[in-house]
């Protein structure tokens, strides 16, 4: 299993542009952040998690040739708009890609995309099947896909096991028995927002007290704003099985 990090950044805090703090300003291009998605490549398919606003420019970026299905972890616009962007691959592939939403993600984009949905569509639009998931083992391009429950805020969302991967984004409680399926995991990722407490987000602390209750063999922490600190700041406080993930990492897993 390969997996890579498209993006690690949130849309949480001011635009870069308007910013002169020292991350914003960093010239290392791991501070560099766009909004959290990852691609997973496993036995010959290519799934991806969340697509966000910057979707287009992380496929390009990545080469990404080829999506066989797209699972979504929550509703919220930084994970979904870029949706839309999937029609290249309708075009490449001559066929529909699978969507795995739950209800909650299905209505959102069915709201935010309606000509998608439409009984007659415009030629050219995005061609997509849903497939409505729960909190219940699920099979996508062939794969089996464990959804791990969480919350961020008072809204319920998912992460997702795959093989031994686990990746969590947008949360800041996870239950005991949720948490239980991530065990003997080699890569646990969990988001890591800033320093301060937040009403929503794991904060740094926070993510680092998850990570020794998981116990994975390697942890790696995203959905990174400019105010957690510079990559190389961050790396020095971390335990030795802990890393801060970056736009373009890739992992070899299993």
């Amino acid at each position: 299993m390969k997996v890579t990090f498209l993006g690690t950044g949130t849309s949480q805090g001011v635009p870069v542009i308007l910013c002169a703090c020292e991350v914003c300003q960093s010239t290392d291009p791991r501070d560099n952040r766009l909004r959290s998605s990852v691609r997973v490549d496993v036995g010959g398919k290519t799934i991806i998690i969340d697509t966000g606003p910057d979707f287009r420019e992380q496929m390009l970026r990545s080469k990404t040739t080829r999506i066989d299905a797209i699972l979504y972890t929550h509703e919220h616009k930084d994970h979904i708009a870029g949706l839309d962007d999937i029609r290249p691959y309708n075009f490449i592939g001559g066929q529909h890609i699978d969507v795995y939403a739950s209800e909650a993600v299905e209505e959102a984009l069915k709201r935010e995309f309606s000509y998608a949905f439409a009984k007659e569509k415009y030629p050219g639009v995005p061609q997509l099947t849903i497939h409505r998931i729960s909190n219940n083992v699920f099979e996508a391009a062939g794969i089996i896909i464990t959804p791990i429950q969480a919350m961020h805020g008072e809204m319920p969302v998912l992460g997702f096991r795959i093989g031994n991967f686990c990746y969590i984004t947008d949360a800041n409680f996870i239950t005991g028995d949720e948490l239980k399926k991530a065990e003997g995991c080699d890569v646990f990722v969990i988001n890591s927002l800033r320093r301060e407490k937040h009403y929503s987000h794991y904060n740094f602390d926070e993510a680092l007290e998850i990570i020794q209750k998981v116990k994975p063999q390697k942890a790696y922490l995203t959905h990174i704003s400019h105010r957690l600190a510079l990559q190389n700041d961050i790396e020095k406080e971390l335990p030795e099985n802990v890393f801060v993930a970056y736009d373009g990492l890739h992992l070899n897993i299993g």
